[in-house]
């Protein structure tokens, strides 16, 4: 095998965009149908035994019909969890408003709660949608999915800290943005890892712990700025 100079191993650059998007009515069937089957297939077997030939056989269709649209399995998950991420990061604008953190810490307790179980209630109602979770934490080509939206959910979220508290350290409203998203996740992986959790009482957790430290944000010292 070739290797660099430092002794590493190259490893080939997986392709991940569609080869072919549906610009057809017909085209643009075929396409959502393999990202449906996809999806069935991933929820019955996981990402592991995931092959393009049991997509193709449960589509009745050819492995040409689907390498027209999509290069690899890689590339039907990377389709798959970036419209799980993009469903998931759609609900935090509808609770997370700078109203919402002004408010109590018992208002913004229940505001996330409510939050995190809807993104429970929606990773649930996709199809294979913990098995497209563990797929982007597990499969490295497939990570930038998950961090790209990462980045949006802090971007989002400090934007709105900042508009209800102007005066907040912003690395500090950033870093709560990030460990807030991150423990999102993991409660969501373990809801699914332990089917006998109350989606309920886990999210209250969560939730409490974050309201707690926006609660911190909010009573922190104004950032003054250096002349």
């Amino acid at each position: 095998m070739p290797s660099s100079r430092s002794g590493a191993v190259k490893r080939p650059k997986v392709k991940l965009a569609p080869k072919l998007m549906p610009a057809q009515a017909r085209s643009s069937e075929t396409y959502e149908h393999l990202l449906h089957v996809a999806a069935q297939v991933l929820a019955e077997v996981g990402f592991e035994k995931l092959t393009t030939n049991l997509v193709c056989e449960r589509a009745k269709l050819s492995p040409p019909a689907l390498y027209r649209y999509f290069p690899n399995k890689y590339a039907l998950l990377h389709e798959l969890g970036r419209r799980l991420m993009e469903q998931q990061n759609a609900l935090i604008a509808e609770s997370l408003t700078p109203d919402a953190f002004r408010g109590t810490t018992g208002q913004l307790n229940e505001a996330l709660t409510t939050l995190l179980l809807a993104t429970f209630q929606v990773t649930r109602e996709t199809t294979g949608g913990i098995w497209i979770m563990r797929a982007l934490r597990a499969i490295p080509v497939l990570q930038e999915v998950r961090l790209a939206s990462a980045r949006e959910v802090v971007a989002q979220v400090t934007a709105q800290l900042a508009e209800a508290f102007p005066g907040a350290d912003p690395e500090q409203m950033k870093l709560f943005s990030r460990v807030a998203d991150s423990m999102a996740y993991a409660a969501l992986e373990m809801l699914f890892d332990d089917p006998t959790l109350d989606p309920m009482a886990v999210m209250q957790v969560v939730a409490a712990s974050m309201a707690s430290q926006v609660e911190r944000l909010a009573s922190s010292p104004k950032k003054t700025s250096k002349r």
